[in-house]
């Protein structure tokens, strides 16, 4: 269908145009249909001339200023000068409003809508450019003065009062325009006599509140200006606002204000609610007695509107000393509005709204005041017949009051005239007592556990100073209440089995209040498995079931006697009538045995699962759950618990298979694939390199590896970085008692106790940091280790590719990036015979060939010392890879590289490529810092880790019999240090040079004057501790009196092997390196001005065998 052409721009629209026109504008996204009016010359102007003409319908022109002021921003665009446009629009609007009203053409609703209209444009249009219209501004607010300068006249009233609210809104958005004239205001409000006078109170109210607020020193009584002519006063015309902030003239703004204060009688709520919130503050400028306003308005409160109600707490909140000692019939007033049932139901929530907030707000103050309220909200019960929305708030209302009762009786050591929280819990929930027949879904029950959740919680909140303990909430009553209602439900009616679970999984989901989920399913496997009848409707309790099997703290040995009854039950009552009773619920009893297997050690459930899975897989009448049964039970007997959970979980992390609905495996079958061509090319790495971004410094070609020299099966003292706490034993947790919880104390009880030992307070200080430090480290076998990651370059020649495939590219020119081969969804595979962990693959899914090969790096594959400062160039050829080692050992290796990729020819390529060489210095990490040491004293809690450490790895250390738990505190470690010495001939200008460069990251402190002058002034190495040890002559003595001398015997002396020595002593470096998983390499570099004599320390003595040739590349290559 054609749409119909836009009318010729010379001819004016008609009322049915118009009102298409208006259609499209305001249809949703209908650019469109706004485009076909595109060709008009000006539709601003056929609008202001439709809109002034007598023989234009009034209900199409009412249509047209609404428009008008709904699409504004279309008219008056940011980029425009609106001066001419808004000139126009007061132009026209002042014909209107001069013009006679005949009732047909011009109707004072028309003028009316009008003025608002017109308002409305200016406000939006000179929002933050007051500057630039002004004019048109002060043009409006003359129009609108002349309008409201007849007072007391009759027939014009609701036009004044509309004139009135437009001028209010100039000054609400262009605070003090009216601060000249706010004395001819004033005057205007005493001969005002008709209903309009609202209008000029509030007009005079905000003149005055503006001027309060921006304490301007203005008459309010007496104006020597005209109102008009009108001129904006210097106050809004100055952009900085210096003509603000002057003295206030107090005698006159307070008499002004005495009198606002005697005609409240006169407005409307929704009038004496804005009235207020304008009257207040400046009250409270002017130190205006409250008491004053309390006489006057406090009697509203007895008023049946919610918006008077509203102004009296708002004014309560404003002066909370003013209303000392009438809390109590403020809120005698709140609960007897909300228990009139022929109020609104809104009037009704708002009156429960206010009074809780009331109390609380009370409470927060002082809750000696509340006693008197609690005692009134115990009996303040929901009615049997109130909606259930009030029925909700009514029970928060009691929810609060078991709060306040809890910590006065904290306060008060057990008061015995307070109200018991139990019974308001149980006569509260008696007006919602039919959520225990209705079904699940019904409001009533989402209304009862809403009530429990709050009940439950109480006053701990989310916040980390939360007060509450844990002991006090499992000790409480309401706790133990609620516990046994949940079980009494569950046993009564079954169909709530799957609310309490949501229940469970909402604290479950809570980090702050998990544990109360947790002693909930500890309560339900000791009250409800004794408890429950064994029926096929046992079958409702699974869910709860599960969520007791998955929790870790409680033993199975309870759940598994009670499963293991249940199948006996039916493969008792199995017979000709059963059907897939017995196939169903047998497969629901194997699914809570697998989740048990997925989420406690194989230990705890051995005994009692595998005598479960043998009595299932013999006597149970259907086949499927027998042959599952027997799997179960070869995999618990035959696999170690750690590879069986992975199996099992694998099961429901299957890429390329999406579950199927039907319960049978044969609906799972894979439909079977078309045969790809696959290549293997061994010779690929000719052609797809992968190179570091980073050069290595020293590229080893050999690794220390000391594993094979093992004989027997038992790993080396020296490999054992990291070993277990505890063992867990099945039969120490199964006799013990279900309801002990299970915490840090008691597990630090059953750990054999470790001799006195007397250390002073030094070796103490070391050993707490140490603790502290390794606390923070993660162990690896329980938790995702520390990483280390390599960029890499991934990157093909584009010519040796071809030649590899066999494609001719001589035929067309590599130079056109179009004719250049491509290689798509590339699968780079990583493994490594170095303990660095599993290496998760990398995904390219695009990269395109070089064009002509300029691969240097084969220029220096021969060279075990490559220049530093070599690097890559950046290219659209090449793509980034990222290798993430988790290094269980700090050893240099190779990561070999297998790359599956597809060609564009649709060929499956793979192959190995040049494996990527992993240096001793990819193993350097900065220190872990604690999550609690503030940013600003971790240079101070490196250099003391720093310290501790070289003790700890020294020779005469008192830490060695020490180990120290990780984070986890699964696992512990000690510290077996190891030292050695370097001495490097390099000056002491080229070994800053290098240390700034490379080491930066690691250096925790520097001493000496000399050296902390050489490198304050480079500002590379920052957040140190600098320290001048001029006057520390305990590490290095006398240095300058002889140069430091290295001899290793007598016989290379004669023969003229000349000593290192440093002339002069500058200053030392403290160098600290984390080396993953849990070692550290420490460098204590005395710096002089011919050679440094480097002291090393470690805790992992194998990484010393490449410490000097990365020495030697650092600062002597």
């Amino acid at each position: 269908m054609t749409e119909k052409a836009a009318p010729p721009p010379s001819k004016p629209l008609t009322p049915q145009e118009w009102e298409t026109l208006i259609e499209d504008f305001q249809f949703s996204g209908g650019e469109r249909r706004q485009n076909k009016w595109s060709s008009l010359p000006s539709l601003f102007d056929l609008l202001l001339n439709s809109v002034l003409r007598k023989d234009f319908p009034l209900s199409v022109k009412f249509q047209l200023l609404v428009f008008l002021d709904e699409f504004s921003d279309s008219f008056f665009t940011p980029d425009d000068d609106h001066a001419h446009q808004l000139d126009r629009v007061i132009d026209a609007l002042r014909t209107v409003v001069q013009s006679q009203i005949d009732g047909v053409y011009i109707t004072t609703s028309f003028r009316e809508q009008f003025m608002i209209s017109v308002t409305s444009i200016v406000v939006c249009v000179t929002e933050k450019k007051l500057q630039l219209h002004v004019q048109q501004i002060v043009s409006l607010v003359e129009l609108l003065l002349t309008v409201i300068n007849r007072p007391n006249f009759g027939s014009d009233r609701q036009t004044r009062s509309i004139a009135c609210e437009c001028l209010r809104e100039l000054e609400r958005s262009n605070p003090c325009l009216l601060s000249d004239v706010v004395g001819h205001l004033w005057s205007l409000c005493q001969n005002e006599r008709t209903h309009a006078s609202q209008g000029y109170i509030l007009l005079l109210t905000m003149a005055i509140h503006n001027i309060v607020v921006k304490q301007l020193h203005v008459s309010v009584v007496n104006s020597s200006i005209p109102m008009v002519p009108f001129n904006a006063p210097q106050c809004v015309l100055s952009d900085s606002g210096v003509a603000y902030g002057g003295n206030l003239n107090l005698k006159e703004l307070r008499k002004a204000l005495a009198f606002l204060l005697e005609w409240p009688q006169i407005l409307t709520p929704c009038g004496m609610m804005e009235f207020m919130a304008m009257v207040i503050p400046v009250a409270a400028a002017l130190e205006m007695q409250p008491s004053m306003l309390k006489v006057q308005f406090f009697g509203l409160i007895y008023s049946y509107n919610p918006v008077l109600c509203h102004v009296i707490l708002m004014m309560y909140l404003r002066f909370l000393d003013a209303f000392a000692g009438q809390e109590w019939e403020l809120s005698q007033r709140l609960l007897l509005i909300s228990r009139e049932s022929q109020h609104y139901l809104v009037f009704r929530l708002l009156a429960v709204q206010w009074f809780l907030g009331f109390n609380q707000l009370i409470f927060s103050r002082s809750c000696q005041k509340t006693k008197s309220m609690i005692k009134a909200c115990s009996s303040f019960y929901p009615a049997l017949f109130d909606p259930l929305a009030l029925k909700a708030l009514k029970l928060d209302l009691l929810v609060f009051c078991s709060v306040c009762v809890e910590v006065l009786r904290m306060k008060e050591d057990g008061d015995a005239e307070l109200v018991d929280s139990v019974k308001l819990l149980e006569d509260g929930l008696i007006c919602v007592s039919s959520f225990k027949w209705l079904p699940p879904s019904s409001t009533e029950i989402a209304i009862a556990f809403r009530t429990f959740h709050k009940f439950l919680i109480g006053a701990s909140t989310h916040s980390n100073n939360d007060p509450s303990t844990t002991r006090n909430l499992l000790e409480s009553m309401i706790f133990h209440t609620i516990e046994g209602m949940l079980v009494n439900m569950m046993l009564e009616s079954r169909r709530v089995v799957p609310v309490v679970v949501a229940f469970v999984d909402r604290l479950l989901f809570c980090k702050k209040h998990s544990w109360l989920a947790e002693r909930l399913l500890q309560k339900f496997d000791e009250h409800l498995l004794p408890k429950v009848k064994m029926d096929y409707k046992l079958v409702y309790c699974f869910p709860i079931f599960d969520r007791i099997a998955e929790n870790q703290t409680i033993p199975p040995c309870g759940l598994l006697d009670l499963l293991a009854n249940f199948i006996i039950f039916l493969v008792e009552r199995h017979g000709p009538n059963t059907g897939l009773k017995s196939w169903s619920q047998g497969s629901r009893v194997l699914g809570i045995c697998r989740t048990m297997m997925m989420h406690h050690h194989s230990s705890r459930l051995f005994l009692r699962l595998s005598h479960l899975l043998a009595f299932t897989c013999l006597h149970f009448p259907d086949l499927e759950v027998r042959d599952s049964s027997r799997i179960y039970l070869r995999m618990l007997v035959c696999i170690p618990g750690k590879k069986l959970r992975d199996i099992l979980t694998l099961g429901n992390t299957i890429h390329g298979i999406s579950p199927s609905s039907h319960p049978s495996s044969f609906f799972n079958v894979q439909s079977p694939r078309s045969t790809q061509k696959l290549k293997t090319i061994k010779n690929l790495s000719t052609c797809i390199h992968l190179d570091r971004v980073t050069p290595l410094l020293v590229k080893q070609f050999w690794s220390l590896s000391l594993s094979n020299l093992v004989v027997n099966n038992s790993k080396p003292v020296y490999l054992e970085s990291i070993t277990d706490l505890e063992t867990p034993v099945e039969d120490k947790e199964c006799s013990e008692n279900s309801s002990t919880e299970i915490t840090h104390e008691t597990r630090k009880l059953d750990q054999p106790q470790a001799p006195l030992r007397v250390m002073d307070s030094k070796v103490a200080e070391i050993l707490n940091i140490l603790r502290k430090h390794f606390s923070s480290i993660p162990d690896f076998r329980y938790m995702p280790g520390l990483k280390v990651r390599i960029s890499c370059r991934l990157r093909f020649e584009s010519n040796t590719f071809n030649r590899v495939l066999g494609i001719d590219s001589t035929t067309t020119s590599l130079d056109d990036m179009d004719a250049l081969p491509a290689i798509y969804a590339t699968v780079l595979n990583f493994s490594s015979s170095a303990p660095y962990g599993p290496i998760p693959s990398c995904h390219i899914p695009f990269l395109l060939g070089e064009p002509h090969s300029n691969d240097d790096s084969s220029q220096n594959a021969s060279l075990s010392i490559v220049p530093v400062g070599s690097d890559f160039r950046e290219e659209k050829y090449r793509t980034t890879v990222i290798i993430e080692l988790e290094p269980r050992e700090p050893t240099p290796g190779i990561v070999d590289v297998h790359i599956e990729t597809n060609a564009e020819n649709g060929q499956i390529i793979q192959g190995p490529l040049q494996g990527i060489t992993v240096g001793i210095e990819d193993m350097f990490l900065k220190a872990i810092v604690p999550s609690d040491i503030p940013e600003a004293v971790i240079p101070r809690y490196n250099f003391d880790l720093f310290t501790a450490l070289w003790e700890a790895c020294g020779s005469s250390s008192n830490t060695g019999r020490e180990t120290f738990q990780l984070k986890g505190r699964n696992g512990i470690a000690a510290i077996s240090g190891t030292q050695s010495v370097k001495l490097l001939d390099v000056p002491a200008t080229s070994l800053i040079r290098a240390t700034e460069h490379h080491l930066a990251p690691f250096v925790i402190g520097v001493r000496g004057e000399p050296l902390i002058e050489a490198l304050w002034e480079r500002r590379i190495i920052q957040d140190i501790i600098w320290e001048d040890d001029s006057r520390d002559a305990t590490s290095v003595a006398n240095l300058e009196a002889g140069p430091l001398r290295l001899t290793y015997n007598d016989q290379e002396y004669e023969k003229g092997v000349t000593s290192n020595g440093r002339r002069r002593y500058l200053g030392c470096f403290l160098v600290l390196i984390f080396l993953p998983p849990r070692f550290h390499l420490l460098f204590q570099m005395e710096v002089g001005d011919v050679s440094t004599l480097v002291r090393i320390r470690t805790d992992h003595w194998p990484s010393l065998a490449y410490i000097d040739d990365y020495l030697e590349a650092l600062y002597l290559s």
